[in-house]
C-alpha cells in the first residue's frame, strides 16, 4: 500500500513554473539605527503614526548622510521595534571593502551596530485522510489518540518559510495571516512553506490528503524565503522583518525550517522571542558542524530527522524522512529533511501550548521523552510527553507519574 502512495505522490510532484528571484542581496549591509525607546508602541507597527513621525525622518537623513560617507546606496528600512532600531538596507559602490566599512560604521557613534546579509537555505532534500496511514508519526505519536486531548486549538504558529498555498484543500482555513517580506516579489504559493504548513497544520477528517499535528493550530503564513531551482533561500533582511512581525502579532510558536551562519540581528530578535515565552524551533543543518543558526542558539528546539546520526542533547530527533505533506496546486506529495521533523516538533508545541500556554521553557524542554532506541522510531515520545507535562493521556501510555511538570499550573 505505501508504494502505492509513494507512486501516485511522486507522480503529482511536478515542479512548478520557476519564478523570478529577487534581487540579489550579496553584498549588500544591514545598519542599524537607535529609536528612542518612547516611540516603541507594539500595537502601532506599520500605521502612520509610526512610519512617518519626525524621529523616522531623522533617522533617514542620518543613514543618507551614512550611505553617502562610505560611497554605498540607500535601498531600503525597515524597522525593528521589538529590538528598538530602525534597520536600513545599503548597497556597497563599486570597488569599496565591506569588511572596511563595517569597521567604520562599528566606530561611528551613530549606528547601534552593522553587519553583512547573509544567506539562509531551507533544510530539505525533496484517520479518514486518505494518506494518514503513511505518515511516518501518525502511529508512533499516536495522533489520532492525542487529537482527544489536544488540537492545537487556537495556537497561532508563525511559519516563517516560502510561501504557502493558504487555499490548499487541506489548508483552507487554516492560515490566519498571509504577509510577504521578500523584496521584488507577490506573494505566492511555493513548494517548501506549503509541505512544511501542512505537517504542522493540515485539516483532519476533512476526507482528503493528510492531518497535521495540530490540525486546529492557526498559522501565520510570512513569506521570507523564495523559491530558486530546487532550493529554498533566504536572508538576514527578509529574515528579521518577518521575525518582527511575529513578535508584534502574538505568535506563540515560530517555525525556521531552515540553516545559516550566526547573525548578530536575528539572534537578538529570536533571543526575545524567547524572553516574550515564545517557543522557537529550528531545523538542524548536518552540513554545519554546530547544526547551523537558528538550531544551534541556546533555548531553540533543534530537531533533526529520527534516522540521523545522534546529536546528544543538542538535537531532538523526529520523522523526516518520505513524509507525505501538501504542495502547491491543490496536490501531495513526498518530502524529506530536517525542515519537516522541525514542523512535526512546532505542531507538538501547539498541542502543548493548547494544554499548557503558561509552561516555561526550559520546563517543556525537560518534559520531552525520549523514546531511546525502542523501535519503530527513536525520537519524541509524543504520548509520554503530554502525559508527564499536563498529567493527562488519552493513549496507550503508563500510569501517571508524580513527576512535579505534571503538577505545574
Amino acid at each position: 500500500m505505501r508504494w502505492l502512495v509513494l507512486l501516485w505522490t511522486l507522480w503529482a510532484l511536478a515542479v512548478p513554473p520557476a519564478q523570478a528571484a529577487p534581487a540579489d542581496a550579496g553584498g549588500d549591509i544591514l545598519v542599524m539605527l537607535h529609536l528612542p525607546a518612547p516611540h516603541f508602541r507594539a500595537d502601532g507597527y506599520g500605521g502612520a503614526s509610526y512610519r512617518d513621525d519626525a524621529g523616522r525622518q531623522a533617522r533617514q537623513r542620518i543613514a543618507t548622510a551614512l550611505a553617502r560617507e562610505h560611497g554605498m546606496e540607500l535601498m531600503e528600512d525597515w524597522p525593528m521595534p521589538a529590538l528598538n532600531v530602525d534597520c536600513f538596507r545599503m548597497r556597497l559602490g563599486a570597488g569599496r571593502s565591506q569588511e572596511a566599512v563595517l569597521a567604520a560604521l562599528a566606530r561611528d557613534r551613530r549606528v547601534a551596530w552593522a553587519q553583512p546579509i547573509q544567506e539562509f537555505s531551507a533544510q530539505a532534500a525533496g484517520a479518514d485522510d486518505p494518506l494518514y496511514r503513511v505518515q511516518p508519526a501518525a502511529a508512533p505519536w499516536q495522533l489520532e489518540q492525542v487529537r482527544k486531548l489536544a488540537t492545537g486549538r487556537k495556537v497561532l504558529v508563525a511559519v516563517i518559510d516560502s510561501g504557502v498555498e493558504a487555499n490548499h484543500p487541506d489548508l483552507a482555513g487554516q492560515v490566519a495571516v498571509q504577509e510577504n517580506f521578500v523584496d521584488g516579489q507577490a506573494y505566492q504559493a511555493e513548494e517548501h512553506g506549503t509541505a512544511v504548513a501542512g505537517v504542522i497544520a493540515a485539516r483532519a477528517g476533512n476526507g482528503v490528503g493528510i492531518a497535521g499535528v495540530a490540525p486546529q493550530a492557526r498559522l501565520m503564513a510570512l513569506r521570507a524565503c523564495w523559491q530558486e531551482g530546487a532550493g529554498t533561500r533566504c536572508n538576514s533582511f527578509t529574515l528579521a522583518k518577518a521575525l518582527n512581525y511575529a513578535l508584534l502579532h502574538h505568535a506563540q510558536v515560530i517555525n525556521l525550517s531552515l540553516s545559516g551562519p550566526q547573525d548578530r540581528l536575528l539572534q537578538q530578535l529570536v533571543g526575545v522571542a524567547q524572553a516574550r515565552g515564545i517557543r522557537v524551533v529550528g531545523a538542524y543543518d548536518p552540513a554545519r558542524s554546530d547544526g547551523g543558526f537558528p538550531a544551534n542558539s541556546p533555548g531553540v528546539f533543534a530537531v533533526d530527522c529520527d534516522d540521523a546520526p545522534r546529536h546528544g542533547a543538542r538535537a531532538l530527533l523526529a520523522p523526516g524522512r518520505d513524509i507525505p505533506t501538501t504542495m502547491p496546486g491543490a496536490r501531495w506529495g513526498m518530502v524529506s529533511g530536517s525542515s519537516y521533523a522541525a514542523a512535526h516538533v512546532s505542531g507538538m508545541l501547539a498541542l502543548i501550548g493548547e494544554l499548557k500556554p503558561a509552561l516555561a521553557g526550559e520546563q517543556l524542554r525537560e518534559g520531552i521523552v525520549r523514546t531511546g532506541g525502542r523501535a519503530p522510531l527513536t525520537g519524541i515520545d509524543l504520548c509520554a510527553t503530554i502525559m508527564r507535562i499536563t498529567g493527562k493521556c488519552s493513549c496507550a501510555c503508563p500510569n501517571p507519574t508524580t513527576d512535579s511538570l505534571a503538577r505545574t499550573p
